[in-house]
């Protein structure tokens, strides 16, 4: 590791504020529809990221709608007690998968290597469909927002592997000025 990455860890948040958003029309109208629903891929998120001592800050399921994904996303940036958005389901390739396309012109900045390494790692273990996940990372608003596919597998590897090691760094460098 650099020293200069090594000095950003050493003084980056110990604990930070994340708010979890799962978009997922299916689960949104179990739930609508006053039917019984699960959220596996955010509970994960909220386990991995309180047992690692970070503070969730809220959770919201909403439909593949870019008006409530859009809306949900920006209310959450604009909480003062949150410091990053993770955002799981509608990244794949099929026309209702349109996480990516709203999330994307909220980003200030990316991190090209999020998505990068984040199919590296899936390809490891599920092979040449990996190619097919359109995960993606940046900085908006001084926050980190990370975007998983839905899969609670894909979810726990990106979490464990990618953002809970580094997501303190994240946010220290986001917080710059």
């Amino acid at each position: 590791m650099s020293k200069v990455s090594e000095l950003h860890k050493v003084t980056a948040p110990k604990s930070v504020g994340l708010f979890i958003l799962t978009c997922s029309t299916s689960r949104f109208d179990q739930i609508q529809a006053g039917e019984k629903s699960s959220d596996i891929s955010g509970d994960i998120i909220e386990q991995l990221t309180t047992s690692a001592g970070h503070r969730i800050e809220g959770r919201k399921l909403v439909p593949d709608s870019k008006t409530m994904i859009r809306r949900t996303a920006k209310q959450a940036l604009a909480s003062r007690n949150v410091d990053a958005l993770i955002i799981t389901g509608g990244t794949g390739l099929s026309p209702r998968d349109i996480t990516i396309e709203t999330i994307a012109s909220l980003i200030t900045k990316e991190i090209p290597g999020f998505g990068e390494l984040f199919r590296k790692v899936s390809f490891d273990k599920i092979g040449s469909a990996a190619m097919l996940s359109r995960a993606i990372g940046g900085i908006a608003k001084d926050k980190a927002v990370f975007c998983l596919p839905g899969s609670p597998d894909a979810v726990q590897t990106a979490m464990e592997r990618l953002i809970l090691p580094e997501l303190g760094h994240v946010v220290r460098i986001a917080r710059e000025r």
